[in-house]
C-alpha cells in the first residue's frame, strides 16, 4: 500500500474523551466543534491556510468569534484532525483509507494553492494521480471509500477517476500483470512447492485470465456496476471473464445470503437490488455464463418475486443452452403458497423455449456461439464443451430423465405435469427408455394409489424395445408395472434373443462363394425384426406372429396350475432366454394377486385375452408406445 507523509514536527494533539486540544504554551483562542468532538486550537495556523475558516470567522461577532461549528465537514473529526495537523505541520500520513476523506475535508475547508503555496489540495492531489491511480488494490480501497463520502467523492471526480483505473488495469494482457491481487478459486503453484521448478529452473507462473474478479467482489453493488460496464466499454476483456466475475460477485454477495433472508422473513430489497444489477449486467455473448449460474439466477428471481421481465430474459438464456444443465440445477424450489416440491412448470417453460430455439422456424439454432465455456460450480470453474445437434438432444434427454426420477418422488406432483414433460423430449432423442423406465417406476412407487386407466397412460410413455437386458431384467421382476407391459418386456427379449442365436449359428456355418448356408435363415429373422419394427408403441406382435405368443398364451394356461401368488414375477430372475417358462408362471401369478380383476379394463384379464383382436388393435393406436 502506498503512503505519503506530510509534516516534519511532532504531533502534538492530545485526546481527552470528546476534547481535542494542541499541547503548546500559547493558550488556544478558537474552538472548533465537528459532530460531538470539540477542537480547541489556534486561529493564526488555521486561518493562514484555509479560506473557509476565514470567511467563517470574519462573519461572526466579537463575542462569538472564537467558536465555529463545522459539523457539515465530509469526513468527520478524523478527517478535520488531518487538516488541522496539517496547518500547524505536524506529521500526519495519508493512505488508502483516509486520502479520499482528507481530500475531501480539505475542499470543503477551501485549502487552495491561491492561499497559500504546497496546500494540502495540491499535495493529495499529486499522490492521488502518482501513486493511488497507479496501484491495482490500492484504487480499489479508495474506491470504497467515496460511498461515506457522497456527493463529495461524485463532485470531484474521485469516484471517475478510481473506476476508470480499474477498468483499464482489468482489461490489460494477463502476461503484464506484477502486482499483487487475489485469487482463491484455483490456486496457483506456491513459490516453494514442488511445481514451481523444472529441472531446477523456476517456472514463471502464469497469470489467469480472471486475475481481477475476486478483488472487486469487495466493491458496493453501484460501484461494482460502474466497474463492470467501464471494462465491458473497453471491449478488451472476453465475455467469459465478465461472467465468471458476475458469478463470484452473486456467489459472495446474493446467494451466501438470499435462502437465510428470505425464509427467515427478512427485507430482501438489497438481495433484489444485488440480483436485478446482476441480471442487466449480463454479457450478450451465449455461453459467457454457464446454464447452471443462470438456473441458479432463475431460482432466485422465483424467490425474490423480481419483475417478469428479468424471469422471461433467463428463461429465453437458459434454452438456448440447457443441455449443459445438471438435474440438481433444475430442482428449483416451489414457492411457499404452492402445495408441491418443486416449480415444475418453470422448468416446463424452459423446456419448450429450447425447444422452439432448436425447431424454429428458421430450421434449428446453435446451442451457443462458443465452443467452450465457464462451468460455475461455486468453489472452481473449469471450460466444458458444448454439444449441438443429435448429441444436445441426447444430452436433454438423458438430463430430463434424471429430473424426472427426482420429481417422480413429490407425492403432491400431479400425473399430468410429469406426462407433459417427459413428452416433451424428441422421440429420436432417446435411443434408450432406461432412465424413463427408472423415472416412471419411481412415480408408480411414489405414487401406489393410481388407477389402472393412469398407470397405463403413465406406461404408454415408454417404448418395451428400448429397455436394455439390465432394465428389462428389472422390468419383469417389477410389481409396479401392468401385466401386459411385462408381457411386452419378455416378448421383445426372446425376440432379440432368437435373432442373436440365429446370427451366432450363421456365424458357424460354412460359406459358400462368400455366403452363410443360414443366409436363409437370417434373411427371415431380418423380416420378422422389421415388422417388428413397425408395430406403433411397441404393443403386442402383429399378427405374422401371433401363432408364436399363441403358443406362449396356450402354455401359460396349461401350467398356470403351478403358479403360486408370487411365483409370476420370481420366475423371470433365472433367464429372459426362456419367456415360456416365465410367462407361465407370471400368467398364473397376475391371476392369483388379482391384479386384473374389477373394473372395466377387462383386456389385461389372462383368461379374456383375444389374441387375434388385439393384434388386429395394435395397428390402429395413434398414441406413443401405448399400453391396453
Amino acid at each position: 500500500m502506498k503512503y505519503m507523509k506530510l509534516g516534519a514536527k511532532p504531533d502534538a494533539f492530545q485526546t481527552e474523551g470528546n476534547i481535542r486540544c494542541v499541547a503548546t504554551e500559547l493558550a488556544t483562542d478558537i474552538l472548533i466543534t465537528v459532530g460531538d468532538v470539540k477542537f480547541y486550537l489556534h486561529k493564526f495556523p488555521l486561518l493562514s491556510k484555509s479560506s473557509r475558516l476565514q470567511t467563517l470567522v470574519a462573519s461572526t461577532n466579537e463575542e462569538s468569534n472564537d467558536e465555529l461549528d463545522i459539523s457539515g465537514i465530509p469526513g468527520g473529526p478524523s478527517a478535520f484532525e488531518i487538516c488541522a495537523k496539517f496547518c500547524y505541520g505536524m506529521t500526519v500520513t495519508l493512505n488508502a483509507y483516509n486520502v479520499l476523506a482528507a481530500r475531501c475535508a480539505a475542499e470543503f475547508l477551501e485549502m487552495f494553492e491561491t492561499i497559500d503555496k504546497g496546500n494540502l489540495i495540491y499535495k493529495i492531489d499529486v499522490f492521488l494521480s502518482s501513486s493511488i491511480f497507479r496501484t491495482w488494490k490500492d484504487s480499489i480501497i479508495v474506491l470504497q471509500t467515496t460511498k461515506s463520502l457522497l456527493p463529495w467523492s461524485e463532485n470531484l471526480k474521485v469516484i471517475n477517476h478510481c473506476v476508470d483505473s480499474i477498468a483499464a488495469k482489468a482489461s490489460i494482457d494477463p502476461s503484464e500483470v506484477d502486482w499483487s491481487y487475489t485469487y482463491n478459486r484455483k490456486k496457483l503453484p506456491s513459490d516453494g512447492g514442488p511445481d514451481s521448478h523444472w529441472n531446477g529452473v523456476r517456472k514463471q507462473l502464469t497469470v489467469p485470465r480472471d486475475w481481477w474478479v475476486e478483488d472487486i467482489c469487495d466493491l458496493e453493488m453501484s460501484l461494482y456496476k460502474k466497474v463492470i460496464l467501464a471494462i465491458k466499454a473497453k471491449g478488451r476483456t472476453a465475455s467469459e471473464v465478465v461472467g465468471e466475475a458476475l458469478r463470484a460477485y452473486a456467489y459472495r454477495r446474493l446467494f451466501s445470503t438470499l435462502d437465510s433472508a428470505a425464509n427467515n422473513g427478512l427485507d430482501c430489497t438489497r438481495h433484489r437490488a444485488a440480483l436485478e444489477t446482476i441480471v442487466s449486467l449480463l454479457p450478450a455473448e451465449r455461453g459467457s455464463v454457464s446454464c447452471g449460474f443462470l438456473l441458479k439466477l432463475l431460482r432466485a428471481v422465483s424467490l425474490l418475486g423480481s419483475d417478469e421481465a428479468y424471469r422471461d430474459g433467463l428463461v429465453k438464456r437458459i434454452g438456448l443452452q440447457l443441455d449443459g444443465a445438471s438435474v440438481s440445477d433444475l430442482l428449483i424450489p416451489a414457492s411457499s403458497n404452492e402445495n408441491a416440491m418443486y416449480n415444475v412448470d418453470l422448468v416446463s417453460s424452459i423446456l419448450e423455449e429450447f425447444m422452439a430455439q432448436r425447431h424454429g422456424d428458421g430450421g434449428g439454432v446453435e446451442l451457443r456461439d462458443d465452443d467452450e465455456e465457464y462451468a460455475m460450480d461455486g468453489e472452481s470453474h473449469h471450460l466444458s464443451s458444448s454439444v449441438s445437434g443429435g448429441d444436445s438432444e441426447r444430452a436433454l434427454a438423458k438430463l430430463i430423465d434424471g429430473y424426472l426420477a427426482e420429481i417422480a418422488k413429490d407425492t403432491n406432483l400431479p400425473l399430468q405435469k410429469f406426462i407433459k414433460i417427459a413428452e416433451m423430449v424428441p422421440l429420436a432423442a432417446r435411443p434408450a427408455h432406461d432412465g424413463l423406465y427408472r423415472a416412471i417406476d419411481m412415480y408408480l412407487k411414489e405414487h401406489p394409489s393410481l388407477s389402472k386407466s393412469e398407470k397405463k397412460r403413465l406406461c404408454g410413455l415408454m417404448d418395451c424395445k428400448k429397455l436394455t437386458a439390465e432394465a428389462s431384467s428389472h422390468a419383469v421382476q417389477n410389481e409396479r408395472l401392468p401385466l401386459r407391459v411385462v408381457v411386452q418386456v419378455l416378448f421383445f427379449e426372446q425376440l432379440r434373443a432368437s435373432a442373436a442365436s440365429a446370427d451366432a449359428a450363421a456365424s458357424l456355418l460354412p460359406r459358400e462363394n462368400g455366403n452363410s448356408y443360414g443366409s436363409s435363415r437370417s434373411a427371415a429373422t431380418t423380416a420378422t425384426t422389421t415388422e417388428d419394427d413397425q408395430w406403433v408403441g411397441g404393443g403386442l406382435p402383429a399378427s405374422g406372429d401371433t401363432s408364436s405368443f399363441r403358443s406362449m398364451s396356450g402354455l401359460a394356461n396349461k401350467n398356470g396350475s403351478d403358479g403360486g401368488k408370487n411365483g409370476g414375477k420370481a420366475a423371470a430372475k433365472g433367464s429372459l432366454l426362456m419367456p415360456r417358462k416365465m410367462l407361465s408362471k407370471l400368467w398364473s401369478g397376475k391371476a392369483s394377486n388379482g391384479e386384473n380383476s374389477g373394473g372395466s379394463d377387462t383386456s389385461e384379464s389372462p383368461g379374456s385375452v383375444n389374441l387375434d383382436t388385439e393384434t388386429k388393435s395394435t395397428h390402429s393406436r395413434n398414441t406413443r408406445h401405448s399400453v391396453s
